[in-house]
C-alpha cells in the first residue's frame, strides 16, 4: 500500500490556515496556563490547565486548546469561530471532530503543537494522533496510534543529522520520525502494520507541508524487500508482551513476537537493508535470562547479522520483571488494584517464568553496515538521567562515529602525530585529603554528549591539559616522560589507547 488516502485531504490547507491564525503554538499554550500546569498535563493531569484556561478571555486559541489538547467538548458555534476557514463540517470530514444532537462538538483525535531544535535549526509542527487514556476515560483500544511521547522524543534526539539520499522509518505510527528524517534525507519511506497509523502519518506530513515521504503498509522489512537505505530509524513495537488469551496486543508497542524476538529480528536483519556505511538507529528492550547478561544477547544478535555490522549499544535503564510488567499494563490504561490489572500481571509473570527472565533492559542501538570486519563493538551501560543533553545526542553520535573511524584507521605512530584540542565542555576535578600534596582522585568531566566522567591519573590529566592544538600527542608524551622520569615508550603504550578513547567520546577533538 502506498500513500493511504486521507479523507477530505483538500481541506488540510484550511486547517493549517486556521491553526496559524489562532497562534496554536507550544509557547502560546504554555502562556495560556503556565509551566506548572503544562508539566501536570504532561503527567496526565488536566485540571490545573483547565482552571488556568477558565480565567482567560475566550479566543480561537483557547477553544482549540480546550477541544484538541484537553479533549473537552465545546459548543459548535465556538468551534466554528475557531476554525473559520475549515469549519465544523470540514473538520468532521477530516475526521477531527464529532457533533452530537445537542450541537456540542467533541474532538475525535488529539491535535497539538510540537516544537524542537535540530541541526537544521528550530521548527514547530502540529501532530495529530489518537486520544489518550485521560480523554477516553478507559483503557486504550488495541489499534491506538500514539502521539509524541517520551520514546519519540528520545529517538528524534538520537537521530543522526548527516544529509543522506534515502531513509526508512520502520513502524512510523503518527509519522513523527519520518518527518524528522525528511529534514536530512532526500527521500523517506515510512512503514507500519496499521492502516490508521499510515493515514494519520499522511495527514501530519501534509499538514506540515513535508514532501518526500512515501508510506507503505506491512510488517518489519516486508514492505521494502530488496531495497537498501542510507539511514534506518525505528521506534519499533518492542514491548515484551505475553502471547496469552485476554492480553491486549497494542499495535503501537507489541510486535507479536515472543520475548525480545522483535528487536533480535531487527538487529540481525537490518544489515540487508542498509547501504555500505548506512546506519540503523532504534530503541529496544532485551531480556536478562537466568544469570546471563542482556547486553550479551544483543551482541549475539549483531553477530548473527548476514551483513557485517558495527554495533554501539547503550543500555539506559533496567527494570525487574515485576516492575516492567506493571509499567506496561498501566501504560495501556489498566489501573492498579483492579481485577484486570492483577490478571494481566499474573499473565506477564507467567510468561517471564517460561524463559527465566529476571529483568529487562532498555536502551539505544546504533548499527552500521560495514564492507569488511566490524571495527566498532561497544556495549555499555549508562543509567541515570542525561537531562537536556539527550535532546542533542544525534550530533554527538555523528561526531563520535567520525572520530572512531579516524582513530581506527591510524597507527599508533599516526595518532602520536595528531595535535588534538580539549573540547570546550570538559572540566577537571581534583580531590585531595587536607594537607596532601598530591590528589587522591582526578576526574575529567564532560558537560555535553553523554556527560561521561573519567578517572585519570597524573599522566593522562597532564596530557589532556596540554592538548591545545600546538603540540603533537607524541611531543606531549615525550615531555611527560622526562617530567615524570619514566620510560617514554612505556608511557606511550599506556596513554595512546586512552587518547583514542577520548577522541571517540568527545573529550578531545583532532
Amino acid at each position: 500500500m502506498s500513500e493511504p488516502a486521507v479523507p477530505a485531504a483538500e481541506r488540510i490547507p484550511d486547517l493549517r490556515s486556521d491553526l496559524v491564525s489562532a497562534g496554536f503554538t507550544v509557547d502560546a499554550l504554555t502562556a495560556l496556563w503556565g509551566a506548572d500546569a503544562a508539566e501536570a498535563l504532561h503527567r496526565g493531569q488536566r485540571v490545573p490547565a483547565e482552571r488556568a484556561l477558565a480565567r482567560r478571555a475566550p479566543s480561537p486559541l483557547a477553544t482549540l486548546t480546550r477541544l484538541f489538547v484537553l479533549a473537552r467538548p465545546v459548543p459548535a458555534s465556538e468551534a466554528a469561530a475557531a476554525l473559520p476557514s475549515l469549519g465544523v463540517d470540514g473538520a468532521q470530514a477530516l475526521g477531527l471532530l464529532t457533533v452530537d444532537d445537542a450541537g456540542s462538538v467533541t474532538a475525535a483525535v488529539d491535535l497539538r503543537p510540537y516544537a524542537f531544535v535540530d541541526a537544521a535549526g528550530p521548527a514547530e509542527w502540529w501532530i495529530v494522533s489518537d486520544l489518550g487514556e485521560v480523554a477516553l476515560g478507559h483503557a486504550l483500544p488495541e489499534d491506538h496510534v500514539l502521539g509524541v511521547g517520551g520514546a519519540s522524543l528520545t529517538l528524534s534526539g538520537l537521530m543522526l543529522q548527516t544529509p543522506v539520499d534515502s531513509a526508512l522509518d520502520l513502524g512510523t505510527g503518527c509519522g513523527i520520525q519520518a518527518m524528522h528524517a525528511a529534514r536530512h534525507a532526500r527521500r523517506v519511506v515510512a512503514t507500519d502494520i496499521s492502516v490508521r497509523a499510515l493515514r494519520l502519518a499522511a495527514l501530519n506530513s501534509a499538514l506540515n507541508e513535508i514532501d518526500g515521504v512515501e508510506l507503505r503498509l506491512g510488517s518489519m522489512f516486508e514492505p521494502v524487500a530488496g531495497e537498501r537505505f542510507d539511514h534506518i530509524v525505528s521506534n519499533p513495537p518492542f514491548v515484551i508482551t505475553p502471547r496469552a488469551e485476554g492480553v491486549p496486543s497494542y499495535e503501537y508497542r507489541d510486535g507479536g513476537m515472543v520475548g525480545d524476538g522483535l528487536v533480535a529480528s531487527f538487529v540481525s536483519g537490518c544489515g540487508e537493508h542498509l547501504t555500505d556505511g548506512g546506519v540503523a538507529q532504534l530503541l529496544g528492550n532485551w531480556e536478562y535470562r537466568g544469570t546471563g547478561d542482556g547486553l550479551d544477547r544483543v551482541h549475539d544478535w549483531a553477530d548473527a547479522s548476514v551483513a557485517p555490522l558495527d554495533a554501539w549499544v547503550i543500555e539506559r535503564d533496567a527494570e525487574d520483571a515485576v516492575r516492567y510488567a506493571e509499567t506496561w499494563i498501566r501504560d495501556g490504561g489498566t489501573r492498579p488494584g483492579s481485577p484486570q490489572f492483577e490478571r494481566l500481571l499474573d499473565a506477564w509473570l507467567t510468561d517471564f517464568e517460561t524463559r527465566d527472565v529476571r529483568s529487562v533492559g532498555f536502551g539505544y542501538l546504533l548499527l552500521r553496515r560495514t564492507a569488511d570486519v566490524p571495527t566498532l563493538r561497544r556495549f555499555e551501560r549508562l543509567h541515570g538521567s542525561l537531562g537536556a543533553n539527550e535532546a542533542g545526542l544525534g550530533v554527538h553520535l555523528g561526531e563520535a562515529l567520525a572520530a572512531h573511524d579516524l582513530q581506527a584507521a591510524l597507527t599508533d605512530g599516526e595518532v602520536g602525530r595528531l595535535r588534538p584540542v580539549v573540547s570546550g565542555d570538559v572540566t577537571e576535578e581534583r580531590h585531595l585529603w587536607p594537607g596532601a600534596d598530591a590528589p587522591t582522585a582526578i576526574l575529567l568531566r564532560q558537560g555535553g554528549g553523554f556527560g561521561r566522567v573519567i578517572s585519570a591519573d597524573t599522566g593522562l590529566a597532564a596530557l589532556v591539559g596540554a592538548c591545545d592544538g600546538e603540540l603533537s600527542v607524541a611531543a606531549i608524551v615525550g615531555a611527560l616522560a622526562q617530567l615524570l622520569e619514566v620510560d617514554e615508550a612505556a608511557l606511550a603504550r599506556e596513554l595512546l589507547p586512552a587518547v583514542r578513547a577520548l577522541l571517540v567520546d568527545g573529550f578531545l577533538r583532532a
